[in-house]
């Protein structure tokens, strides 16, 4: 991978300006996540994902393999709801 260099300026606050072409091949937009990571030679910024939607990708890929949709995914969580309650509140199914 050939290494690209671009210049941006540090204004107030410390804010700098992440090259549009950069952006546009990282895919980044207003309000998404970059970490700033110290190394021997300099900062390096690194585009980051929220840490839930990680989880939910993951969570949704092993859904997936094991062929559950998310409808079934929701309608078992109904039933397990119902079965909590039930059992919390002592509730009989003649009531």
């Amino acid at each position: 991978m050939a290494i690209s260099q671009k210049y941006s300026r540090v204004q107030k606050k410390g804010q700098v300006t992440i090259p549009a072409e950069m952006r546009e091949k990282l895919g980044l937009k207003e309000g998404d996540l970059v970490a700033f990571i110290e190394t021997e030679d300099g900062i390096l910024i690194s585009p980051q994902e929220v840490l839930a939607l990680r989880a939910l990708d993951r969570i949704g890929a092993a859904l997936k393999e094991q062929g559950i949709s998310l409808d079934e995914l929701i309608e078992a969580g109904r039933g397990e709801r119902s079965t909590i309650v039930k059992e919390e509140y002592d509730l009989s199914e003649e009531a």
